[in-house]
C-alpha cells in the first residue's frame, strides 16, 4: 500500500484559490480510485471528490463546480483545485485510497483555512 503524504492548504480569504497535492510514495498507476476527504473542526470526514484511472471524477454536490480533482500518474500525484472558497470549506484536507478508507488509516492532512 503506498504512503500518500498531502499539500499545499492555507490561509486564504473567501473567493481565492489553493491547489492541493497528494504525493505517493510509489505508483499510483494500479490504483483505480483516488479520494480527497475533508473533516471541519467538530464534524465528521466527508468526501469531497473521486477520481477513477481513467479520469472519470465526482464531486460532493458542496464544492461541484469550484474544485477540480485531477491525477498525474507520471509523477504519482493527486490534485485538488479549489476555486471561489467559501468559509465552509474551512476543514482539513486527506488523500486516500479504499485499502487506507476501509482500515481507517489516514494520513497528516493539510489544513486549509477560509477567512470571511
Amino acid at each position: 500500500q503506498v504512503q500518500l503524504v498531502e499539500s499545499g492548504g492555507g490561509l486564504v480569504q473567501g473567493g481565492g484559490s489553493l491547489r492541493l497535492a497528494c504525493a505517493a510514495s510509489g505508483s499510483i498507476f494500479s490504483i483505480n480510485y483516488m479520494y480527497w476527504y475533508r473533516q471541519a473542526p467538530g464534524k465528521q470526514r466527508e468526501m469531497v471528490a473521486v477520481i477513477t484511472n481513467d479520469g472519470r471524477t465526482t464531486y460532493a454536490p458542496s464544492v461541484k463546480g469550484r474544485f477540480t480533482i485531477s491525477r498525474d500518474n507520471a509523477e504519482n500525484t493527486m490534485y485538488l483545485q479549489m476555486n471561489s472558497l467559501k468559509p465552509e470549506d474551512t476543514a482539513t484536507y486527506y488523500c486516500n485510497t479504499p485499502p487506507g478508507i476501509r482500515d481507517n488509516k489516514w494520513g497528516q492532512g493539510t489544513q486549509v483555512i477560509v477567512s470571511s
